[in-house]
């Protein structure tokens, strides 16, 4: 039978193994390697990868003017008209073999049209930068800004003048090997930035679809990778919020061989514990921030899991596989970690902006520093009740679902101690910000919070549907045992709501990404064009910055606003990320002159 949940989630480890044997023996009637498990998670793999690589190569193609809106909404067009094109056969397939295939075909067939999907959503994000970057060999932000900054953490590293202090390094490490291999080295790094962004972009949606499913089954994997992968995507720094998004799940399935490491043998408990422990070290290098906010609690939750009255033998293997995993961590991560405290005292944000100055209790939604027309007397928006919208509604709703019915489960346990962890120190540094004059980086504690609630939404609902079709079984049961049956749930009815669900969850991917994409394409307001008298800043910049620096050949983008022979040198001496001496004041970002002392409780500084 199609099971819509995961055993993992809710279920018992004898359970688990049950349905995944049942599952085995169904796929073993199959021919070829698709019948072997480790070949399908293989294939699910590589066929998300691909998917999203191919799309955002496809999209490459587009050749449109992304200077003006007209050009920029044929190239968006462009793009849904291809992820229609590749889209629609796969899901036509898939609901082909719902109403008319085997069920052992399907559920295969199953699981690869949902990695396909999760690949094809952030694939389509990656398009539309590219149709956004078209006719310019630079990346999202040309030189300025963060871009800016990596760019010179790779060129000192290209310069042999080790790392970028407590900044994680893996980042900057991939952009200066990709420079080398393909642009030269020192100078070629914005061309190399391009290309990173839109790889790490594509990536989002299959490393979060691929980390979930160490949990659940495809259709709950899909539910949660693609809307959180989506909506969390910044492509002018992508690398950040997939260790976000990849970290739960990890966190989860770390927790959960914890729980069970009494089942294993010595050596299948440290190897595991290695492989949770090196994993956490490269997300750390990748960025370190999320471990940051979701530590506190973890360390909580981990004390509590730890069977410290089941007796010593199982004590010690669980002391055994948490050993293995914090040296392993701690050993590739070293390089950050030494950084870290050798300078980590002294690395203190005092930039603020407008998610800094809003109501500290508001997590619905993100306001950067390129805010255009919002400040903090218009964002947020306030919803009816008590200015809280439908939609946080509904997250709550799923939330004490999940915490109501599934609270046993590890990776509940584990999303709400992150949760907590997040909501507590956002509130602590704010509380601090007037007095010490510091950010340390609060408001980036909406997204954890935020991706935490759709996680515990998702799963609410997955619980619902597994005590339903619990349920509806009984009944069936029971109505078979004595009489006419008043309800029936087959096998064949619960693979076509599965398909349905894909196709609906594959309509919002597309809509979304195009949305996500939409929010980067150059700016268009006049007063929004970053140049000296700018009146504001919008998400726009950052490919329009990418319009005015000279490409790789010597000649200017195609689309250059300033005309064909007037754009920007390459800086190949960048080293922007060396901020001047802490001053000990908050410096306010999107405020003018006359706002400063009423916004930032102190004069200007010019």
């Amino acid at each position: 039978m199609t099971d819509l949940a995961t055993s993992p989630v809710g279920g018992s480890q004898a359970e688990s193994r049950q349905s995944e044997g049942a599952i085995a023996a169904r796929l073993g009637r199959m021919d070829g390697l698709l019948a072997r498990p480790w070949a399908v998670r293989s294939a699910e793999a590589l066929v998300s990868i691909v998917a999203a690589f191919v799309f955002t190569l496809l999209c490459t193609r587009i050749n449109v003017n992304p200077l003006n809106r007209v050009g920029q909404v044929s190239g968006l067009a462009m793009v849904q008209k291809y992820a229609a094109v590749v889209g629609l056969p796969v899901l036509a397939v898939l609901l082909y073999a719902a109403y008319r295939g085997s069920l052992a075909r399907y559920q295969v067939l199953q699981r690869l049209v949902c990695a396909a999907v999760a690949g094809l959503a952030t694939g389509v994000v990656a398009g539309g930068i590219a149709v956004a970057l078209n006719g310019t060999d630079w990346g999202l932000g040309g030189q300025e800004g963060d871009p800016g900054n990596l760019m010179g953490m790779a060129n000192d590293m290209l310069r042999g003048q080790g790392l970028p202090g407590v900044y994680p390094p893996g980042f900057p490490a991939v952009l200066a090997v990709w420079s080398k291999l393909f642009y030269g080295g020192v100078g070629g790094v914005g061309y190399a930035m391009k290309d990173v962004q839109l790889i790490c972009s594509a990536l989002v949606g299959p490393m979060a679809y691929l980390s979930w499913r160490l949990l659940l089954r495809p259709v709950w994997a899909l539910l949660i990778a693609v809307p959180a992968a989506i909506l969390f995507l910044d492509p002018i720094r992508p690398y950040s919020h997939v260790t976000m998004l990849v970290m739960v799940p990890m966190l989860a399935g770390a927790l959960r061989e914890l729980r069970r490491a009494h089942e294993l043998s010595t050596r299948s408990t440290v190897l595991r514990g290695v492989g949770f422990g090196a994993s956490f070290g490269v997300m750390f290098l990748w960025y370190s921030g999320w471990f940051v906010w979701a530590a506190p609690g973890v360390f909580v939750l981990t004390l509590f899991l730890v069977p410290w009255r089941r007796g010593a033998a199982r004590v010690k293997r669980a002391l055994l596989f948490l050993a293995a995993t914090l040296v392993s961590a701690g050993v590739v991560g070293s390089p950050l970690l030494y950084e870290l405290v050798k300078g980590g005292a002294q690395a203190t944000d005092r930039y603020a902006y407008l998610s800094v100055y809003i109501d500290p209790a508001y997590i619905m939604s993100w306001a950067s520093d390129r805010n255009g027309d919002l400040t903090y007397h218009n964002f947020p928006w306030h919803g009816e009740l008590a200015g809280q919208s439908a939609y946080t509604l509904l997250l709550l709703a799923g939330v004490a679902l999940a915490l109501g019915l599934g609270l046993r489960s590890i990776t509940v346990r584990t999303t709400a101690a992150t949760l907590i962890s997040a909501w507590l120190l956002r509130f602590y540094f704010a509380s601090h910000l007037a007095k010490d004059k510091a950010v340390m980086l609060y408001p980036r504690t909406t997204w954890i919070i935020l991706y935490a609630l759709m996680i515990l939404a998702v799963l609410g609902l997955m619980f619902v549907v597994q005590r339903g079709a619990g349920w509806l079984r009984t009944v069936q049961r029971v109505g078979t045992d004595g009489g006419p049956v008043p309800l029936t749930l087959r096998p064949a009815v619960t693979g076509r709501l599965v398909a349905g669900a894909v196709c609906a969850v594959a309509l919002f991917a597309t809509m979304a990404a195009s949305w996500s994409a939409d929010r980067y394409m150059p700016t268009t307001k006049p007063e929004f064009v970053p140049t000296a008298d700018a009146k504001g800043i919008d998400m726009g910049a950052d490919a329009w910055r990418a319009h005015i620096l000279v490409n790789r050949d010597g000649k200017c983008p195609k689309y250059d606003p300033a005309g064909p022979t007037d754009c920007a040198p390459v800086n190949k001496q960048l080293k922007e990320y060396n901020n001047e001496p802490d001053k000990g004041r908050l410096w306010c970002a999107n405020v003018t002159g006359e706002e400063w002392a009423l916004t930032c409780g102190s004069k200007r500084p010019w």
